[in-house]
Parts: structure tokens; sequence; C-alpha cells
């Protein structure tokens, strides 16, 4: 039986549906399982298997306290009618490599996946262990995390959702997603920073002992959306395992053999879910780790130094704006072979100092990840030179791990058949992908949703049409260190 326990120590194991509820243990650290358990099928045995069945049997394995029936429930409404393909994920072929399309859902980005089932699995935990409080949901969202929580959060009994964005740091598209957002139990907020002060500032936040306190008597108890909840990261894995099979079905793989894993990476949850896809059997030979400007992570990988006291960057990818990657943390766990000393003094090191350098063995650890980063520009280039070549339309992000696979290719030569995260529409970010194919229309993002459109013929996702004529109605901007009143004034 699978517990939960805290990647900094201590005695606090935890249930998966005690995990869930709680999001973040005690001591600041993440839930982590106790063991990584093995896939219970052959992924030769389920070619053509739905999407849905593939995640009823991995998060079956993580969350043992759910009954089949009551897992079973939280599949199939999540991964319904609500995605715009009737796989719920796409598989695309190119040149170079296949395609994972995340982003069929409500938001348009790959956070629907997730963020589906984590309001079915969270309501369901709080039934099981009898939770009386209502349960504050607190995100920080680099910008598409944001939305895809208060899609499925919204009216949810016994909820709220409270989310803090940097008010300069994502796309025009996201912040309209995020602010036209309905719903009772909705709370939206812009904050002067960047992703990371939003982050920290949550942190903060649930590490406050006495608001924690003042919570718990007004009848609220504080839970998170990001992927630091097991909830959320959990479904990821999925992504993976699907894939694979996927893979085996169109002849691309054999049973057995690998698959490289290319993916665009901010805080670092979809490629942890990849490394627990391997652990628990999926055949991946590299985990390919791939950054924007803001390139600490490549970095990390190359040097076994973890440095974030450099500039911040504002790119044209800004949900990779990141320079604290929280789940960065899981791995370093992994990788030591559980010694949550050692994680809890790095942890220490990354608050005091702003930096920490790992031990030989956690180093020997990454030789499976292969670190490579891209800038603005060549982010447009790989837009334009894709969809030149094979008329595919990527979005900023995917993009960029197209870029950076580009460059492993050349590096390596390694032909071992890839998977690419595709982690959003190109509509979520038309200006650039406009700019990119040299039709930018000039004036807002929503001008240049259309002359992508003509220009391309690729659909527009339903939850990107007519967005620019709702109505707004969270037009909140807080300070950093004001995000704890934000909090309290949307419980009043």
């Amino acid at each position: 039986m699978i517990i939960y326990k805290s990647t900094r120590g201590g005695d606090e194991a935890k249930k998966s549906t005690e995990a869930i509820i709680q999001g973040i243990a005690k001591n600041k650290g993440l839930f982590v399982p106790d063991g990584i358990p093995l896939l219970s099928f052959k992924p030769e045995q389920k070619i053509g298997m739905p999407y849905q069945y593939a995640a009823f049997h991995v998060m079956k394995s993580f969350l043992p306290e759910f009954t089949e029936e009551e897992l079973e429930r939280c599949v199939v409404g999540a991964y319904d009618s609500k995605f715009e393909t009737p796989d719920v994920v796409s598989v695309v072929k190119t040149e170079k490599a296949y395609f994972l399309e995340l982003y069929h859902g409500r938001t348009a980005a790959f956070k629907d996946m997730a963020l589906s089932i984590l309001p079915y699995l969270l309501t369901m935990a709080m039934k099981k262990e009898k939770e009386s409080k209502r349960i504050v949901i607190l995100t920080a969202t680099s910008g598409d995390t944001g939305k895809a929580a208060l899609e499925g959060f919204s009216d949810v009994l016994g909820t709220e959702i409270i989310v803090f964005y940097p008010k300069d740091g994502v796309s025009l598209v996201q912040e309209r997603q995020m602010t036209t957002q309905n719903g009772k139990n909705t709370h939206v907020f812009a904050i002067e920073g960047n992703f990371d002060d939003a982050q920290a500032g949550v942190k903060r936040i649930f590490n406050d002992e006495a608001f924690a306190a003042e919570a718990a008597a007004r009848g609220y108890r504080l839970s998170s959306a990001n992927s630091i909840n097991i909830g959320r990261l959990v479904p990821q894995i999925v992504y993976y395992v699907y894939a694979y099979i996927k893979l085996l079905e169109t002849g691309a793989l054999s049973a057995g053999e690998p698959m490289n894993a290319v993916v665009p990476t901010g805080n670092f949850g979809n490629i942890l879910a990849a490394y627990y896809a391997k652990r628990m059997g999926i055949p991946i030979r590299k985990f390919i780790c791939a950054s924007n400007r803001n390139n600490v992570l490549t970095d990390f990988i190359n040097t076994g130094v973890y440095d974030a006291n450099r500039a911040f960057y504002v790119t044209n990818s800004p949900s990779m704006d990141i320079l604290i990657s929280g789940n960065l943390e899981r791995l370093l766990y992994h990788l030591s072979d559980g010694d949550s000393a050692e994680i809890a003094a790095l942890m220490a090191d990354l608050d005091n100092n702003g930096r920490y350098s790992v031990s030989d063995r956690i180093r020997r650890g990454l030789a499976d990840f292969y670190g490579g980063f891209c800038n603005p520009q060549e982010t447009l280039d790989a837009i334009g030179r894709l969809y030149a070549s094979e008329n595919y339309l990527m979005d900023t992000h995917t993009a960029v791990a197209y870029s950076v696979y580009e460059e492993y290719l050349r590096d390596t030569g390694d032909r071992t058949p890839a998977v690419i995260v595709s982690t959003a529409s190109a509509y979520k970010f038309a200006d650039s992908a406009a700019d990119a194919l040299c039709v930018d229309a000039g004036g807002d993002g929503f001008a240049n949703i259309a002359a992508l459109h003509e220009k391309t013929g690729v659909n527009i996702p339903s939850a990107l049409k007519n967005l620019e004529n709702k109505e707004i109605r969270h037009r909140g901007v807080v300070s950093a260190d004001k995000m704890t009143d934000a909090v309290r004034d949307s419980l009043k």
C-alpha cells in the first residue's frame, strides 16, 4: 500500500486522499510516494486502448484509497466530450518527431488534462476523509494552470479557487481567459511581479500557521492545484504511457524499444511525470528538458549547480518564465535514494542563498537528462520553419521543445523515436505565432487569432472564440506582499 511522505523528512505520512487534500507537507516539503509502482499491464498488450483506460490504471496504482468504482467515476467525468478530439489526446507524426497534443480541452492548454480530474479526486477525497471545511484552492500560475484550475473548480461545491498571475507575464489571451472566468467561488488577482514572486507568495501563505488557524476558525482549509499537489501530478504520468502505446500502434516502436521524451519545462512537473512513467516500466531513453532564455534548468542539468541568482527574462513562451522549478525537488529526492536530510539542506540553501550544488550521487542520476534552451527569436524561427516544411502549427512553448530537440539531434545523432509534448494551442500565443508566419495583423492578440486562422485554416479552439467580447469579472491587482490580504478578503 503506497503512502506519501515529505521530501524533507519528518514523520508526516499521508494516505493519497490526505495528501491530495493537504497539497503540501507541513515542513514545506512535497509529498512523494514511498515507492513507484510498476505498470499493471504490458504496453504491447494494450494497443488501441482509449486514453481513459490508461488513466484509470495508472492512477489506480498511485491512489489506493480510491475504489475502482470511485476512480472510474472520476476518469469518466473528467475525460469526456469537453475535449475537442475523440481520443482526448492526439499524437501527430512529423518528419523528425511525434507531437503529443495535450491541448484539446476547455482552455486549449495541457493543464486541462490534469485539472479536469483534480476536482473529482479532491471532492471524492473530501468525502472519504469526512472533511467538513470548505477547501480553498490557492494557485500561482505562469499562464495556463490558472485558467484550467478556474475552469475545473468553478462552482464546485465545498471549494473556493484563488489564482495569482504575474501582471505583465502572461499573454493577452491567457489573461483574458482568467479575468472573464465565471463562477461564484472564483477569485483572480494579478500581482506586481513575476511568476516566481507569485509562487513564493503562495508558498508563504501555505506556511503561515497563524493564517491557517485563522482560516480554519472561519471554516476554511487551504490546498493547491499546482503540480506540487500529487492529485495534479499523478494524472500527468498517463501522457507518457499513452504516447508509448500509440508509438507501438503506429509501428514506430517494437515492444521494449525506447522512446525519447522532449518536454518544454518551467516548473518541472511534466518532465517529472515522464521520469515516473519510466520508473513504472515505460522505456524512455532520454528526458530532453527544453527551456527558454530563463535557462536555469539547462545549466543545472549540465553542471549540477542550481543557481537562481540571474536575470529574469520575459519571453514569448511566458509559461516557462520561471527561475524556481518547484517539482525539481521531487526528482532530487528520488535521485538521492530518498535522503530527505540532503534534500532539506539543498532547499535551505536555495531559500537562503538562491543556489545549491548537488552530490555526485544525484549528478549520476541526471545522466538520463539532456538540457537545452533557445531564445525568443529561435522560438519564432522554429514555428516558421516547421510550418513552412510540413504545415504543422506550434505554439511558442512547443516550439522551444522542437528547437531544443533539433539541437539534441545535431549534438548526439540519436534517432530514437521522440515524443514532443505539445502544451498549448498556437492561438493562445497568437501574436507570436502570427509574427513567426509573417501575418501579424497588429493591434491586439485577438486580431492575430483571426489572421492566423486565415493563414493556416487550423481550427480555433472553442474556448478562444469571441473571448474578446466576454465580460471582465476580475480586475484585482496586488503587490506580492499583499497576497495574504487578497486571500483573506476573498473569503469574506
